[in-house]
């Protein structure tokens, strides 16, 4: 009857077994001789039944859910690292819960209750900070835990990222190293990577004993607003030869400035972009970028819960992940290089990394 939910006992009714059996059969297919499964799930089918696990959910078993939360569903940095989550969970036979933040800790707090809510086996989340009460939350949740990204000095639980401050100052440093000598950074939305990566981009500049150029924007970041920064650095330094970007997004924003004022890259201007996005292998030049492995990321994060959840692993995760630059033409070969070689340098050994405070930062020329 319409406003009525199919149950169990109206599957079981139809298929001529026991309640038992379609439980069984929901559970594990295995369970059940094959003819029967057919029949359940054609019936299941056909009356568009879906299961309630609100039982489950309030016992104390397992839910076979992992909760995800990420900073933005606009921004295709995350979607690698969803799809890498999910897929991983899959093999596993769990399902994956996610919901975004905004970069917002306080969004953040009210979507891991929600999560917590649902009973969730374990937690994934991508920021670098937490609200002190979304810290005690998770820590006090007694479940595995999964901090991504970022690489964490003190994590709640397990943690695999970037040192953002290191790999940004290799990156500058080999620009440098190759005879780039006005470099800008072109940044958006000022949260903890971004400014992590300024960190590191100024370090570089004044141990050169360079100036640092810092343009950026509080909102999110897309092709346009990285245009408008480009057009907003060569008005302001008619000198710059390199510009290091926050992310891919603004990168190709600031080529497609660079083709309209008829900017040669990368022999006028060198243009390095973060993530390593999909899109980059599309633009004339392609794009090189420092890139992150988001997918492999998500993948690894539903493996250390696994060890948790059912080997009893208790030691502790923290993995550090190197990065690298993808094979595009915007860098010239040299600066390419040399890039290269200062990521093996720096990661044979200990480099600080943040959290920085926002005083130890330049001004940022807001565009």
């Amino acid at each position: 009857m319409k406003g009525q939910r199919i149950t169990l006992e109206d599957i079981a009714q139809k298929v001529g077994v026991t309640k038992m059996t379609v439980s069984r059969y929901l559970k594990n297919p295995a369970t059940v001789a094959r003819e029967t499964g057919l029949k359940i799930q054609a019936v299941v089918d056909e009356s568009g039944y879906v299961p309630n696990r609100a039982p489950v959910m309030l016992s104390n078993s397992s839910t076979r859910t992992i909760g995800l939360t990420v900073s933005s569903f606009s921004n295709l940095l995350f979607s690698d690292l969803i799809e890498g989550v999910e897929e991983r969970a899959s093999e596993y036979g769990y399902e994956v819960l996610i919901t975004h933040t905004s970069y917002n800790q306080e969004n953040e707090e009210r979507k891991v209750v929600q999560l917590l809510s649902y009973q969730v086996d374990a937690l994934i989340t991508t920021e670098a900070e937490h609200s002190a009460m979304t810290t005690r939350r998770l820590k006090m949740a007694r479940r595995p835990v999964v901090e991504l990204m970022s690489l964490i000095k003190k994590p709640v639980d397990m943690n695999i990222g970037y040192d953002h401050v290191k790999v940004s100052y290799a990156a500058v440093k080999g620009l440098i190293r190759s005879g780039r000598k006005n470099i800008a950074y072109l940044s958006a939305r000022m949260d903890r990577r971004n400014m992590d990566r300024q960190y590191g981009y100024e370090m570089a500049c004044k141990e050169a004993g360079l100036p640092s150029y810092v343009f950026g924007s509080a909102e999110h970041s897309n092709f346009s607003r990285g245009a408008d920064m480009m057009r907003k650095v060569i008005a302001d330094v008619p000198d710059v030869d390199a510009i290091f970007c926050t992310n891919d997004d603004v990168a190709i924003g600031a080529m497609i400035a660079c083709t309209e004022m008829g900017i040669k890259i990368p022999e006028q201007m060198s243009v390095l972009g973060y993530n390593g996005l999909n899109i980059g292998t599309t633009t004339i030049p392609k794009l090189t970028s420092v890139v992150t492995a988001r997918r492999e990321m998500g993948r690894m994060a539903v493996d250390f819960i696994m060890k948790r959840l059912h080997e009893n692993d208790n030691s502790e995760h923290i993995l550090e992940l190197n990065p690298m630059l993808s094979l595009g033409q915007t860098l010239k070969d040299i600066e390419h290089r040399n890039i290269s070689r200062m990521f093996d340098t720096l990661y044979a050994t200990k480099f600080p990394n943040g959290p920085v405070s926002p005083s130890d930062l330049s001004r940022v020329t807001m565009c």
